[in-house]
């Protein structure tokens, strides 16, 4: 194998970026209050099985958060945010968003066709230009925990 050169058209791309939008613990804490809640309700009706239906609901909840949560992810010159997809050539300027700078992004005044992809525990994002000319959404707004990394990979993307 020593002196064989690699053919780059055969090489496939590897993944630049990749982001689950995984709730916070603290969401997993406050969530514990539905056990006494379930409980509270059920134990006049059969108090044996108050406590383990609360846990019960507390477990479905919870893997129902875990399972039900997006991924963002830039991969072989695409980007894709939950079900949605774009070429990353299709993407223009690209804006890193604050707390107060997503408020003002989505809030009111914001284009309703924008394409969202938000998650109320994650307070800083990016707001991506589409510059595809048959789509009708003129910017993507995104939630990240990692938003420079994830503009560091779409431009690296558009950069291959």
């Amino acid at each position: 194998m020593e002196g064989m050169t690699r053919d780059p058209s055969t090489v496939t791309p590897t993944t630049t970026y990749r982001e689950r939008l995984l709730p916070g613990v603290s969401l997993f804490i406050a969530l514990v209050l539905v056990i006494p809640a379930v409980a509270l309700v059920l134990t006049p009706i059969n108090a044996q099985w108050a406590i383990p239906t609360g846990v019960a609901v507390y477990v479905i909840l919870a893997v129902t958060f875990l399972l039900l949560s997006p991924s963002i992810t830039v991969e072989n010159g695409r980007l894709v945010a939950g079900r949605a997809e774009i070429p990353v050539a299709l993407l223009g300027d690209i804006e890193l968003l604050g707390a107060e700078r997503l408020k003002a992004a989505i809030g009111p005044g914001s284009d309703a066709r924008n394409y969202l992809l938000l998650r109320g525990w994650i307070h800083r994002g990016v707001r991506i230009a589409n510059v595809d000319p048959a789509d009708p959404a003129p910017h993507w707004i995104l939630t990240s925990r990692h938003p420079q990394k994830l503009a560091d990979a779409i431009t690296a993307a558009r950069a291959e």
